[in-house]
């Protein structure tokens, strides 16, 4: 019974509240330490308050431990907020100095107790097969591009289409359309007039068309895990309100004689 109780208000809207807010005030301490000005006028104090912070974490934590009991690690964000702030407890010596700066990864527990920041994650991880076979099929469509841009360019513009890496990398700029018009592909018309019957196909099939296919897919996913969530909460209240029908029925039927 104490542990239902404990866990009930360890996941209350109140305590996911308040962690959250000291998830954030932790990344401003965290930034705050990039800074040596402001370390060296209130280093003491930025490091007492980023471990108090890193103290509340652990409690909370061993909270859950002992009031879910196993299925703490049963749901798949406790075990992500227990590996983040393990991460953290790790000694950062001089072999482990990079750990130090994962501490940021602390920011990431946002996305825990935020229930719609979660909802986004979950329909993207929902997504990551369908995203699988486009990236796949991006993949194809790089490779062709590449193997003809270097056939027709790679001459001409050895820096940009001399080898199949560069062709490669030339042609992700393009799709991202950093600098692609007047730093790449102007230049290449210059020479080769009729390159644009190229590159227009190009941008059009992997930045409109295979980019839109990802957001679309996301999108789809978000909506999914939406509805997914209003259906167990449907049915959760629907369950409820029968419970409750039911034992008004029994009331009733006790005071019959």
């Amino acid at each position: 019974m104490m542990r239902t109780a404990l866990a009930d208000w360890i996941e209350g809207a109140r305590v996911r509240t308040a962690i959250a807010a000291v998830i954030l005030f932790n990344a401003v301490l965290l930034g705050l330490e990039t800074s040596d000005g402001v370390m060296a006028v209130a280093g003491p104090v930025i490091l007492a308050l980023d471990t108090a912070c890193l103290a509340i974490f652990v409690v909370e934590l061993l909270t859950k431990l002992y009031a879910f009991g196993p299925r703490f690690f049963r749901n798949g964000w406790n075990v992500f907020d227990f590996a983040v702030v393990g991460i953290a407890l790790v000694p950062a010596g001089e072999g482990l100095s990079v750990l130090r700066a994962l501490r940021i990864l602390r920011v990431l527990r946002v996305v825990s107790v935020a229930p719609r920041l979660r909802r986004v994650v979950e329909g993207f991880i929902t997504a990551l097969p369908g995203m699988g076979s486009v990236f796949l099929l991006m993949a194809i469509i790089f490779y062709i591009g590449a193997v003809i841009a270097t056939k027709l360019f790679g001459d001409a513009f050895p820096e940009w289409f001399g080898t199949l890496g560069q062709s490669l990398y030339t042609l992700f700029q393009i799709m991202t359309l950093e600098s692609w018009s007047m730093g790449i592909v102007r230049p290449v018309l210059e020479v080769q007039p009729y390159a644009w019957a190229f590159f227009v196909p190009f941008i059009m099939v992997t930045t409109f068309a295979v980019v839109n296919l990802l957001v679309g897919l996301i999108v789809n996913s978000m909506q999914d895990a939406h509805a997914e969530e209003s259906n167990a909460a449907t049915g959760v209240y629907r369950d409820e309100v029968l419970e409750r029908l039911k034992r008004i029925e029994d009331r009733l039927d006790n005071r019959q004689p």
